[in-house]
């Protein structure tokens, strides 16, 4: 998978959720949809797979998903 530039994205608080954070990003349009989404797409926290939508996603984490990068501030 090739990837482009890192997105930086800045947390409000301490920590946001996987299912939030694609949420947010309009990857799903509602938080129910989390589950479907992380079962038939490959997301990558920090180099390793991730499928839980309840993961917390803190200020210097990096994600990979669709061909994008971001990292957490």
């Amino acid at each position: 998978m090739k990837v482009s530039l890192i997105t930086i994205f800045t947390i409000s608080g301490d920590y946001i959720t996987l299912g939030q954070f694609l949420k947010e990003e309009s990857f799903i349009s509602s938080g129910g949809q989390a589950k479907f989404y992380l079962h038939e797409h490959l997301i990558k926290l920090n180099g390793a797979a991730e499928d839980r939508r309840g993961k917390k996603l803190r200020a210097g984490d990096q994600l990979e998903l669709a061909g994008k990068r971001y990292e957490f501030k």
